[in-house]
């Protein structure tokens, strides 16, 4: 919870800069976001590339619990596309575009920023935060009502960090190398996901 209202701090602080020109747009205009994009890039491979006993741990996982991340993808997706509907002036792709971050805002957000802009891009940084704080705030009432696997599927790619001791705590602690592998195969699909809906 605390990440998210940093990360949503700093982004008023952004539009505030913006709204009273305290940072010169010729500045922003330049391309400074494509170069952090690709220093975020470089720490996330880093760091899911430092943790050597990872793929031991995904070994010891129940195989129909693989079919979590992609019932996670496929659902999201999905639903995006459905929620298009009732959108107005928003097409599938880019309901799909915003949906594909599960979760994952830092990255995903600066990813569509640049390749749909930067209205996109707000929209995917926002509804991601509401992703992640919903999987804090609700997943007592996941559990209860749709089963110990429901806050690790509406954690998206956050269940290996900022959500995993919640759904420790509610889901149990027998489900933390599943959270972990979910948000492990979610993390790696976001910039695959984003980049392709991008493309169309």
């Amino acid at each position: 919870m605390k990440s998210s209202i940093v990360i949503v701090s700093f982004f008023v602080l952004g539009i505030l800069s913006g709204y009273f020109e305290i940072i010169r747009l010729s500045i922003v205009d330049t391309d400074i976001g494509f170069y952090a994009l690709c220093c975020l890039m470089f720490f996330v491979g880093l760091s899911l590339g430092n943790d050597s006993d990872t793929l031991k741990r995904f070994a010891m996982i129940n195989p129909q619990f693989y079919l979590l991340p992609v019932a996670t993808i496929v659902g999201t997706l999905l639903g995006c596309a459905i929620i298009s509907l009732i959108l107005p002036g928003r097409s599938a792709i880019e309901a799909m575009v915003v949906g594909s971050g599960f979760g994952y805002y830092s990255l995903s957000s600066i990813f569509i920023t640049e390749y749909k802009g930067a209205e996109l891009g707000t929209i995917a940084l926002l509804s991601n935060i509401l992703r992640e704080i919903m999987a804090l705030l609700f997943a007592p009432l996941f559990v209860k009502y749709f089963g110990r696997l429901a806050p690790i599927s509406v954690g998206g790619a956050t269940t290996m960090d900022t959500t995993l001791p919640i759904i420790l705590k509610f889901s149990g602690k027998e489900f933390a190398v599943i959270s972990v592998f979910h948000g492990f195969v979610l993390d790696l699909s976001v910039p695959i996901l984003v980049t392709l809906f991008s493309s169309f």
